[in-house]
């Protein structure tokens, strides 16, 4: 438990999570990731609309929009995507990959959380992959 931090796990984002959002000054949403070159990769990302809403799912820029105009919360986003593995099987156990990268995102997220460090974070990490590309397609290990 790290003081001034709060923990939430959602199987997905809603527009509700606008409103937990709007109470804090930094948020970094965690999820596997398609697109990760190597164990995880960390970004800052902005407030964004997207073409599409559903109020089941939408995106992380979204949420912090949301955030923003209902509330007009200031919080600085951040998206934490740990490299996936399996992601055509269905079950609820880590991948020894997948575990093994979840331990590496850990071991980089717990010092900026203990000091509240998001300003010194760079706008983008990717750990042993070189820069994050969005634009590339899903790597799953079946595929």
């Amino acid at each position: 438990e790290i003081p001034g931090v709060t923990v939430e796990a959602n199987y997905q984002l809603t527009v509700e999570d606008a409103a937990a959002v709007a109470e804090h000054d930094a948020v970094v949403f965690a999820d596997a990731a398609t697109d990760a070159d190597g164990p995880f990769y960390f970004r800052e990302i902005a407030p964004g609309r997207t073409g599409s809403f559903s109020s089941h799912s939408v995106t992380p820029a979204a949420v912090l929009a949301l955030a923003h105009d209902l509330f007009d919360a200031r919080t600085r986003g951040f998206v934490l995507g740990i490299r996936g593995h399996c992601f055509n099987e269905f079950g609820e156990v880590l991948s020894d990959g997948a575990r093994a990268d979840l331990s590496e995102a850990v071991r980089f997220i717990l010092p900026l959380l203990r000091g509240k460090l998001f300003d010194q974070a760079p706008a983008e990490i990717a750990q042993e992959g070189g820069p994050c590309k969005e634009e590339e397609k899903c790597k799953t290990a079946n595929a």
